[in-house]
């Protein structure tokens, strides 16, 4: 297991992380034998009934286990049920979250790769670390409208029941896109000073993305937001992760078995829409 924390260390280096974040090993013994690495965005009860079931060892996710703080582990808890049915199915479980949307190859590059952007940089660079590391990308596009964008983006992710939402006009052309996997609406300053016109990232709330589109109104740069669930846009990563693990496990030696999740852990599963009597199911 020490070998595979190291290499993940490599990939996305902890020190990448945020502050507020939780990374590395929340529930494992770093020298104990690891055969199968199992890959998803969350460590879901489902996720882990889905490791359990292919005899994985150890459980790489995105998102964290323990992000904040509990007082009991108890196995009637939700975080306790957890702790306890990973360790007594022998699974490790490991995470890289913000050092991942940080690292170059991390979240935020595979949908501006997805999205065809050029000449990319960090929306925000890490001061600590080389060129191109840092939270979110933007970059430039050919003149394409908002929806082809979405159009783009669509097709490159696994689109949750909530599909795309568009602020601003569908219909306008744009050349410089921001784009931050996972909650975005503290960024909106930071896409604006990188002249962004549009911006895309999940869980925008009412009053932020009615500001945002406001601000752009009176002749600000950031006109148009595409909103895409925080599902959606993340769990595009999670595939290349596990390339990433595999070939670097390789190349050091390791003959170690990695797959990826087929579980999806968006918690919305069927929306209602406009003109619409009828339910549309994910």
């Amino acid at each position: 297991m020490r070998d595979v924390m190291n290499v993940c260390e490599q990939l996305w280096p902890n020190n990448l992380a945020e502050d507020w974040d939780s990374v590395g090993l929340a529930v494992g013994d770093p020298e104990a034998p690891v055969t199968h690495v199992h890959c998803a965005l969350d460590p879901s009860d489902e996720v882990i009934a889905e490791a359990v079931e292919l005899g994985a060892d150890f459980l790489f996710t995105h998102h964290p286990l323990l992000l904040r703080g509990v007082t009991s582990v108890a196995a009637d808890t939700l975080k306790g049920g957890a702790v306890h049915t990973l360790i007594r199915s022998g699974i490790a479980q490991f995470n890289a979250h913000t050092n991942a949307d940080s690292a170059l190859g991390g979240v935020s590059d595979v949908l501006a790769e997805i999205l065809q952007l050029r000449e990319v940089e960090p929306l925000v660079q890490n001061p600590d670390a080389e060129a191109g590391v840092g939270l979110g990308r933007v970059g430039t596009v050919e003149p394409t409208t908002v929806e082809d964008i979405a159009v783009r983006l669509a097709q490159g992710v696994d689109l949750s029941v909530r599909g795309i939402a568009i602020g601003g006009d569908p219909g306008a052309e744009v050349t410089r896109v921001a784009v931050l996997g996972g909650a975005g609406d503290s960024m909106f300053g930071e896409a604006r000073k990188a002249g962004a016109q549009l911006y895309i990232t999940s869980d925008l709330r009412h009053h932020p993305a009615s500001e945002a589109l406001d601000t752009g109104s009176r002749g600000g740069p950031l006109e148009h937001l595409i909103d895409i669930s925080h599902y959606s846009a993340e769990s595009a990563w999670i595939p290349r992760a596990a390339v990433q693990l595999d070939e670097a496990l390789r190349a050091g030696g390791h003959s170690v078995e990695v797959t990826v999740s087929g579980v999806c852990s968006d918690p919305w599963t069927a929306v209602v829409l406009p003109d619409s009597e009828e339910w549309q199911w994910n």
